[in-house]
């Protein structure tokens, strides 16, 4: 967040700063007009803005899990309900023939399966009385063979038939299961926040897709759902504070606290100059008032770092520059590289400070920012006088070295006046 902000005009500056600068230590003592602001101990709160909607922390999508007409709907949008509360009632008819028809299999199976027990059961005498007529050699083998044969035959129908009645059994069970499934019931208190079906309508069933009848919330707890950057979300932390602003609810504040970080990225505009990746964060709201509703549209500002004594200097006094751009009148190049050292980049992080009539610019190592003030972890130390304005005598026409006269009698910042030469 802060690498962004600090980027700010440095294609700019890239491309012109050189030249504005060789034209400057040519103008003699004319001196560019300047505002500027003391470094000094403030609070320095860091925040990360998103953007999102409100949504309740627990809600139920009811769907019917069997496809049906629906044949009664027994509540209506904004009705509260409690756990148990009938809630839609499905044709059944089908279902019910269903159930009648696998009764019936289980009581046809179960005939089956006594049949083939007594069968069995004469298979098995007969067997055992060729067993002993065997012994006394009143039985030929091939007579035995038979008999046993047979029992064993017998034997595999019989289990067979138990398979089959425990076929029946738990068709029948599926079937009385579906016919349950034709009345629906709320699965826990709350408020009907959405009704999408009216009376007639078809409910396709959850296995064909996600056929949504209607919506039970708790509104009592409420969240905000907002979309992070991938470059933020690494500051954020499960309990850190927030802000929460509901488009509806004008000039109010809404306190909360994030409680659920999204693993996964959701990423959108593959492909295009509009291409983004962004992480959910779950905000939960403190106390929600009555007038806030799920669906809608919100912005969080989370405070990711805090520091109450900071050694802090206005945001727009931070600049960045490339050495050569550092390099003062009448020095070399290889001065410069002993002052200032560039990161990967090419560039260098300064402030310019005014000493006895001049800018100079110190190198600094910045740490967290608000929306108007930045830290600075070494480089600067308390008193010292910055450059705070105008932003585009920070951003380009500031020399390092270069002769300033201080008017703090005009605005700083960005909306201040542009830079203006003085004698």
């Amino acid at each position: 967040m802060r690498r962004r902000t600090l980027w700010i005009g440095v294609s700019v500056v890239a491309v012109a700063a050189v030249a504005l600068g060789l034209t400057a230590r040519g103008r003699g003592e004319k001196s560019l007009e300047v505002q500027t602001a003391k470094a000094a101990r403030k609070e320095i709160v860091q925040k990360v803005n998103a953007t999102g909607r409100i949504q309740p922390r627990t809600q139920i999508k009811i769907s019917a899990d069997v496809s049906a007409k629906i044949r009664r709907i027994h509540v209506r949008e904004g009705q509260w309900v409690e756990k148990g509360t009938l809630l839609v009632e499905l044709d059944r008819e089908r279902y019910l023939a269903a159930v009648e028809s696998a009764e019936a299999n289980v009581r046809s199976a179960q005939a089956s399966a006594t049949l083939v027990k007594e069968n069995r059961e004469q298979a098995r005498k007969e067997f055992a009385r060729s067993k002993e007529l065997l012994e006394r050699q009143l039985e030929s083998e091939a007579n035995f063979d038979a008999k046993q044969t047979a029992f064993q035959v017998e034997e595999a129908r019989y289990k067979a038939s138990l398979e089959q009645v425990e076929q029946a059994k738990a068709a029948l069970k599926q079937s009385r299961d579906d016919l349950s499934k034709t009345t629906i019931y709320a699965p826990m208190s709350g408020t009907i926040s959405e009704l999408n079906k009216e009376e007639g309508e078809m409910a396709l069933g959850s296995q064909f897709q996600a056929d949504v009848i209607l919506v039970v919330a708790d509104l009592s707890e409420m969240e905000a759902r907002v979309d992070v950057d991938e470059n933020d979300i690494v500051s954020i932390r499960k309990d850190q504070p927030a802000e929460i602003q509901a488009d509806a609810l004008l000039g109010r504040s809404l306190k909360g606290t994030v409680h659920e970080i999204g693993s996964s990225a959701n990423a959108s505009g593959a492909g295009t100059q509009d291409q983004k990746t962004e992480f959910e964060v779950r905000i939960a709201i403190d106390s929600p008032p009555p007038t806030l509703r799920p669906g809608m549209t919100a912005t969080a500002d989370i405070v990711t770092h805090t520091n109450p004594k900071a050694l802090a200097v206005p945001l727009q006094s931070v600049a960045l520059r490339t050495v050569d751009q550092l390099v003062r009148k009448g020095e070399k190049r290889a001065d410069a590289e002993k002052r200032y050292k560039a990161d990967k980049d090419g560039f260098v992080e300064v402030v310019f400070c005014v000493e006895n009539g001049r800018a100079i610019a110190h190198q600094v190592k910045t740490g967290i920012q608000s929306a108007d003030l930045i830290e600075v972890l070494d480089g600067l130390k308390e008193g010292d006088e910055v450059v705070s304005g105008s932003y585009r005598a920070i951003s380009k026409d500031l020399d390092n070295g270069e002769a300033v006269k201080v008017n703090n009698s005009k605005p700083a910042g960005p909306s201040g006046p542009v830079a203006a030469r003085a004698s």
